[in-house]
């Protein structure tokens, strides 16, 4: 309830109850007995009115002080109220002064000089008028002035004072929305020399320049995460968060998170284990950028704060009405945060350590983002952390169904019993044997298999000779403790499988495994289906790569690194390139050629990339042409692609270029990419 409710109420209240009290005097001293109805009606009109809210509150005001200067004058045209005028009036004065209405303080006077007016012609030849009661009537006319007075001087300063509390937050908000400004603009300008700098790199990477092209590309994507970061805070802020559902598939977040991982810099050897439950639907749609920037942004801050253990994600859906609520949990044996601080990333930039000299990287803006998107999708978030502790994200959104097939199964119903060997005693944080055991546990209850946990090799002696064991998991630990035990194990037909870091090494290839970490669900179903013989364990690839030999592509861009850039990297699928510096160029060359698919920039002099698009369409169309034209652009604030896509574009491509989303826009633009191995287009 804001404040001039409160105030409203307030007053009304005090005048109810006062007019009651006038009723009951009214009938003890025999007074006109057809006002008292008219004032209890009034009393209930002038809550009704303030109920509904069915007329605006300048104009109930209004009415407000009629009831109540009606009540006034009733009361004070009694010979009997002749001392009594001047407290009512003070009291009214004072009570509807908190309407910071001046002219409700003039009427109010006013109405007190009538009715004494009145007053002083009825006393016209009474006793009355005696020095005490004159002294008497002059002391009441001046505190009826000064009260005046009084409320007068109160309002003039309640207005001044909001209407300098309203010009600070008018200061604050225009401050706060040119600082957005200033940020979503710099973030828009920045992706241009960034997606040449990736670009430049991946060159050099291709030319085998060197550690330093490998250097240059990782500094080239942290900034340009950067950079989305900040675009993304400021839509926040602003609450102007646009929805880009499309369908996905679920297994591509895993793998998403899987492929971060391992590009992170792990110096404190955390361990990543992935809980994906296998009844999550195939196919599901939804704004996957933002749920990618979700478990980007949680996976960060968990390894950020992370110094020792690891990480631990669960991942599952609750069907729903509309579909299903997906549901992400992300469990680090961090630092911790407490209360306070858990709070403070409800309203943004908090960092656990603000010091120059921190060792945390990042810009303090990832939790914050992750409310936001959680919010824009109908979701919620729930932290719950302890110091030196450890940290739980819980991120809930709901999504619809496209696909309602398991995302991942058993097929092959000859696997027999299952293994888990790992050494209680080899993680130095106890949590994480808890995240692996219930990891386990959950993917061999969702395969319906039998799963045994061991710890030394005189169990696993002991097992085999009981069970029928076909699989034995392992981390490398184990392995390297005895691994001619395990290679043996190998040769008589038992498959083992080591959960590795990158780097390590069998002491005899071929006869055993290796999984890379993090450990998760993918390739331990894969292997289960397709036995020693299964391949591209590595990560779950969602799409084939289109095929595009012989495409004939023209790229428009004015700025000429961009073009040499593009070149670069779709040459790489063996396109037919051709360049333009801008829109009329572009219409020049279309008109004189014939090309498969344009990549049109947007933010161009003369004519942007809009206009460019819709004239190339009248052309074609004038000429009986067919193209496609895709936007490229460092315009990628949400909501672009909508934008775009309404416009008249086939297809929306963000810089600095992302090499899946190119290749999945391609497939779904030119759709018979993806039906043929091979071979030039005709």
């Amino acid at each position: 309830m804001d404040n001039n409710k409160k105030t409203e109420n307030f007053i009304i209240l005090l005048v109810s109850l006062s007019c009651i009290g006038l009723t009951v005097e009214s009938f003890l001293m025999g007074w006109e007995f057809w006002v008292p109805p008219i004032i209890i009606l009034a009393t209930i009109l002038v809550w009704a009115i303030n109920i509904t809210e069915r007329l605006e509150f300048r104009y109930r005001k209004i009415l407000y002080i009629m009831y109540a200067m009606f009540c006034v004058f009733f009361h004070g045209v009694h010979p009997t109220s002749f001392f009594d005028v001047a407290i009512i009036i003070i009291l009214t004065m004072s009570a509807y002064s908190f309407f910071n209405e001046k002219y409700m303080m003039n009427l109010f006077l006013a109405e007190f000089v009538v009715i004494m007016a009145i007053q002083l012609n009825l006393s016209i030849g009474s006793q009355t008028f005696d020095p005490l009661n004159i002294s008497r009537l002059i002391l009441h006319f001046m505190v009826v002035i000064l009260i005046y007075f009084t409320c007068t001087k109160a309002i003039t300063d309640r207005i001044e004072t909001e209407e300098n509390t309203r010009e600070k937050d008018d200061q604050i908000e225009r401050f706060d929305a040119d600082m957005e400004d200033f940020l979503s603009n710099i973030s828009h300008e920045l992706r241009t020399p960034v997606n040449v700098v990736n670009g430049m790199s991946d060159l050099m990477i291709k030319n085998k320049a060197g550690n330093e092209a490998f250097s240059i590309k990782e500094a080239g994507i942290r900034l340009a995460c950067h950079i989305e970061d900040i675009q993304d805070y400021t839509e926040c802020k602003r609450n102007k968060i646009m929805l880009e559902e499309e369908e996905y598939m679920s297994t591509s977040l895993i793998n998403d998170v899987v492929t971060s991982f391992r590009r992170l810099d792990n110096d404190d050897r955390l361990e990543l284990i992935v809980d994906m439950s296998l009844s999550v639907p195939t196919k599901m749609i939804g704004d996957i950028r933002m749920l990618h920037n979700i478990f980007r942004h949680l996976l960060d801050n968990a390894v950020k704060f992370t110094r020792k253990g690891g990480i631990y994600i669960k991942l599952y859906t609750d069907e729903t009405e509309y579909g299903v609520n997906l549901c992400i949990e992300m469990t680090d044996t961090g630092i911790g945060m407490d209360k306070q601080a858990i709070y403070m990333i409800k309203d943004g930039m908090y960092q656990a350590n603000k010091k120059r000299n921190r060792s945390s990287g990042g810009i303090g803006l990832g939790l914050y983002i992750v409310y936001g998107f959680a919010h824009r999708m109908g979701g919620f978030v729930k932290i719950e952390s302890e110091k030196n502790v450890g940290t739980t994200v819980r991120v809930t959104v709901p999504q619809k169904v496209a696909d309602k097939t398991p995302c991942l199964a058993l097929s092959n119903r000859s696997v027999g019993d299952i293994l888990f060997h790992t050494r209680s005693d080899k993680y130095i944080v106890p949590r994480v044997r808890e995240f692996y055991r219930t990891m386990a546990t959950d993917l061999a209850s969702s395969m319906r298999v039998s799963l045994y946990s061991t710890e030394t090799v005189s169990d696993i002696e002991h097992l085999l000779k009981t069970l029928n064991v076909t699989h034995i998991f392992m981390g490398q630990e184990e392995y390297s403790e005895n691994p001619e035990y395990f290679e043996k194990l190998a040769s008589k037909g038992v498959l083992v499988i080591i959960s590795a870091n990158p780097g390590f090494r069998l002491k005899e290839p071929g006869r055993i495994m290796i999984m890379p970490k993090p450990l998760y669900a993918y390739p331990i179903i894969k292997i289960l289906n397709e036995g020693a013989d299964a391949v591209n364990i590595d990560t779950y690839t969602e799409h084939k790569k289109p095929q595009l030999k012989g495409v004939k592509a023209l790229i428009v861009d004015d700025e000429p690194m961009n073009l040499v850039v593009a070149t670069s990297l779709f040459s790489e699928y063996e396109m037919i390139i051709d360049t333009a510096s801008g829109g009329k160029e572009a219409i020049r060359k279309f008109k004189d050629d014939d090309y498969d698919i344009i990549f049109m920039d947007h933010m161009m002099p003369e004519m942007d990339g809009v206009e460019a698009m819709k004239r190339i369409r009248e052309t074609a169309s004038e000429m009986n042409k067919k193209t496609f034209i895709v936007a490229l652009t460092a315009n990628a604030v949400s909501g672009a692609r909508e934008m775009f896509i309404q416009e008249g574009f086939d297809g929306f491509i963000a810089k600095p270029i992302d090499i899946p989303t190119f290749e999945r826009v391609m497939l779904q633009v030119l759709p018979e990419s993806g039906k043929s191995e091979g071979g030039e287009r005709s």
